[in-house]
């Protein structure tokens, strides 16, 4: 089975760091290594983030919204599905060959009819009594023959079987009337008499044994009276003993079986596998055809899904089921978070204002050139996450980095790139309060207080200061939810380097006096960075109540 690919992923609510530098990651260890690597993103990107992916014409990561393993990580059993019209024989063949116990039934299309088991096999064979099985389950004239190694000698191999019994014609032909009915089929031997007392009859077939001749007038008169004749090389005994195994899998198979699809969780389907005594299951894709079967067997020793993270380590902003997954890098410019691993890891924790400043390095270190719509990308989340170098997260080096990638990706204005930039990601007026507040979000766990903090960036006071009550009651809706006992939201206005913070929740409005104790009202001058600002300062100030 092909090795899955490592997935390279940002934060939830992803800003344009997260999205670029994974986006630049996949590029390096493409281009360096032999695994297959995807960016992914965790959340809904932001309009800033969209501007920029359509400035430099950059096709926008496919969503990974949980880490959890699904059935189509893993490697089942990509079994063909079968057609429902094959012989019990050729099914059992099938499975000998395969060393298999389930069949799935599919149509033309690979749409699943039914599944068939070696057990539901040997009960059809134990049920020796039931002499219309054949013209029940509508069996093929040709199935029959090839079942039994046999020819079909007069008649259509396409036609049906459909009503009557099978029946040995070892009787002397006087009394075959008294056992023998209208439409059966009868196995017999070479005896012309009988062969002609059952076309007398109006039997529907003949099967004649050990290759026997069968005349030129028997032949007319069965062909006259649509009587189909089948030589088999076989004895009588063997004839009927093989006979049953001619008939149409359909006609034995369970309908409407326990599926599942590639993308359930694997612990999901676990718990169902338990509570059934299924051996096999079948798994279909998206559009519910069918391709292949999983057992419990497959779930023995599984390997979640390969992540990279970038822009973050902690556990409440990672992808959902973290914990399920291989985590094997982590590139990252925040404080260490809550990860925590299996085994050790390549980690990168560089205190610089941006991921993207770090991508650049990896650049450098590998000798690789950076395309140009790379090059864009990177220039962008440097100038997004340093707030075109206002920040105080801001180091030297981000700013040489942006100058020297932007000459790259042909940025020949930063400062006016970097406004188009903040102005797309600020269009707020038309947003719903919730779709604001969860557009930079992050939640925190200090000192055993749980508390989420959410910053809008711009360069439009008024804006800022017209969504300002639209945010209030979504702090309050907010707050409680995911275990957060206080909820804080940032309207940063990039041009003055200044931070109104809204809060709710008990202790809120405290643990801002605490941490700004300077500032006599919720406007914090010079303070624009959530980072290496705010969080410190939240950090120190519960750390004094503790």
């Amino acid at each position: 089975m092909k090795k899955n690919p490592v997935y390279i992923v940002g934060h939830r609510n992803p800003d344009t760091d997260s999205i670029c530098s994974a986006i630049a990651y996949a590029d390096i260890k493409n281009r360096t290594e032999k695994d297959r690597f995807e960016p992914m993103r965790a959340g809904q990107i932001n309009e800033e983030t969209e501007f920029v992916l359509h400035y430099f014409d950059v096709p926008t990561p496919k969503y990974l919204p949980d880490a959890a393993t699904e059935v189509g990580e893993i490697d089942f059993h990509r079994l063909q599905g079968v057609a429902g019209e094959i012989s019990v024989k050729d099914a059992w063949n099938m499975m000998t060959e395969q060393d298999v116990v389930t069949l799935p039934i599919t149509t033309p299309s690979n749409k699943l009819e039914g599944l068939i088991t070696v057990n539901d096999i040997a009960r059809s064979y134990m049920q020796v009594d039931d002499k219309h099985v054949l013209s029940d389950a509508d069996t093929r004239y040709e199935s029959i023959a090839r079942t039994l190694d046999g020819r079909i000698i007069v008649g259509d191999p396409e036609g049906i079987f459909d009503e009557g019994r099978v029946v040995v014609g070892a009787f002397q032909p006087d009394v075959m009337e008294s056992f023998i009915h209208e439409k059966d089929l009868v196995i017999l031997g070479n005896r012309a008499e009988d062969q002609l007392k059952c076309l007398d009859i109006g039997v529907s077939c003949m099967v004649v044994g050990l290759d026997a001749e069968v005349g030129p007038s028997i032949r007319r008169l069965a062909e006259a009276s649509g009587c189909v004749i089948i030589s088999s090389p076989h004895g009588t005994y063997t004839i009927a003993r093989l006979i049953n195994q001619s008939i149409p899998i359909r006609h034995l198979m369970k309908e409407s079986p326990t599926c599942f699809h590639l993308t359930d969780k694997v612990d999901d389907i676990e718990e169902i596998m338990k509570n059934n005594r299924f051996r096999d299951y079948p798994v279909l894709d998206r559009k519910d055809r069918y391709v292949g079967t999983i057992s419990r067997r497959n779930l023995i020793g599984h390997k979640g899904k390969r992540l990279i993270l970038v822009d973050h380590n902690e556990k409440s902003q990672a992808v959902l089921n973290i914990d399920e997954a291989e985590i094997l890098e982590i590139i990252d410019h925040h404080r260490l978070g809550s990860l925590e691993t299996m085994a050790p890891i390549l980690f990168r924790n560089q205190p610089v204002g941006c991921t993207a400043t770090i991508m650049y390095q990896i650049y450098q270190e590998k000798d690789l050139d950076i395309p140009p719509k790379i090059a864009g990308l990177l220039c962008s989340a440097i100038l997004s996450d340093t707030l075109m170098f206002r920040s105080p997260t801001c180091t030297p080096l981000d700013k040489r980095v942006a100058k020297e990638l932007a000459s790259i990706a042909g940025i020949e204005s930063i400062e006016k790139y970097a406004s188009s930039m903040f102005r797309a990601g600020s269009n707020l007026e038309e947003k719903a309060p919730e779709e604001i507040f969860y557009q930079d979000f992050k939640k925190f766990i200090i000192e055993n207080t749980t508390f989420g903090v959410g910053q809008i960036s711009s360069m439009d006071a008024e804006e800022l200061e017209a969504i300002r009550g639209k945010l209030q009651p979504q702090l309050k809706k907010e707050c409680g939810q995911h275990e957060m006992q206080m909820v804080f939201f940032m309207l940063t206005n990039i041009i003055d380097e200044s931070t109104r913070v809204l809060y709710y929740g008990k202790g809120a409005k405290e643990l801002i006096q605490e941490a700004f104790p300077d500032e006599e009202d919720e406007v914090l001058r010079g303070v624009i960075s959530r980072k290496k600002q705010l969080i410190p300062a939240f950090m120190t100030a519960l750390q004094q109540r503790g």
